[in-house]
């Protein structure tokens, strides 16, 4: 279960959910015609060793993102959602942003595969231990753009620590918060907002992915049921909180951002993607999400 103070590497609690989609988007890669392109997901995956690695030489028959209906739907998502945020940076770039900032940036590998024009700095803020086995595992390869680590808990001063690492508030920036509200209350999600638009110069951009929480009695089910579970799915539900300070695009409108919600329904099915059915769960997982881009005027 979650603690006020929790940390974590990246095989342990919220750290290991970043293997768990970096597997899932190198299952994506290796599709006939995959949504998305990360070379680095599975290298990941592989130096992390143990089960990520035999997943990725095909064993594991019984892990979740090869069990039917949430293996298949989950790697598609995760295809989608890369598709999306490398979409919304391109885009930022061609604005001419050169600040990126990756809040909770995980095993995210945009530094290093991304086209970033010169002179661009890619912030990535995160614990420590995640940001140091990122390092290592591609300590022989060369970002594309200036990347700077920001070992940070992102409910701490947060705001300060990027500062200190060189990021220019009166400049333009483009910031990211993919899969990370879920992992945050209600309270530090407000506080995460407040910080991103505080520190936002005009023509700032910024993506996130959001959940729409459960009814109440049915998350307090799910997390009593995986206090006994075995696999990354069930513990899932231990990691995260059901809460939501505002829906994004709300949030930001009304601080003067101009906002666009994407329901992930509606962008799977732009992208030729099927929607789930047979697996409630996963059904009602994917209609909960949305994808959120907005511009700071």
């Amino acid at each position: 279960m979650r603690t006020d103070n929790d940390s974590w590497d990246i095989t342990t609690g919220v750290g290991s959910t970043a293997l768990f989609v970096a597997a899932a988007r190198a299952l994506e890669a290796r599709k006939p015609a995959p949504l998305a392109v990360d070379p680095y997901a599975e290298v990941f995956c592989r130096a992390a060793g143990g089960p990520w690695q035999e997943l990725m030489d095909g064993g594991m028959p019984d892990h979740p993102l090869r069990s039917g209906e949430f293996g298949t739907h989950f790697v598609t998502f995760q295809g989608a959602r890369t598709r999306y945020f490398d979409a919304y940076f391109a885009a930022a770039a061609d604005a001419g942003v050169r600040q990126i900032v990756m809040l909770a940036a995980g095993l995210d590998s945009r530094a290093y595969r991304l086209g970033w024009s010169a002179g661009t700095t890619v912030f990535e803020l995160d614990q420590p231990r995640v940001l140091e086995f990122k390092r290592q595992t591609l300590a022989g390869e060369s970002p594309r753009a200036e990347r700077r680590e920001v070992p940070v808990d992102l409910r701490e001063d947060w705001p300060a620590a990027l500062q200190s690492s060189g990021f220019r508030p009166e400049q333009p920036s483009a910031w990211i918060a993919e899969g990370l509200l879920i992992y945050l209350p209600g309270a530090a999600q407000e506080q995460l907002f407040n910080g991103i638009d505080a520190m936002a110069a005009p023509g700032s951009r910024l993506a996130v992915e959001e959940g729409r929480p459960m009814n109440e009695d049915d998350f307090r089910a799910k997390v009593r049921q995986a206090e006994t579970a075995q696999d990354m799915r069930g513990q899932w539900w231990q990691l995260v909180y059901n809460e939501q300070c505002a829906p994004a695009a709300q949030w930001f409108f009304r601080r003067g951002w101009v906002a666009e919600a994407t329901s992930l329904t509606d962008y799977l099915e732009s992208v030729g993607r099927p929607i789930p059915t047979a697996d409630a769960e996963v059904t009602n997982m994917v209609r909960s999400i949305s994808l959120v881009s907005a511009v700071k005027d």
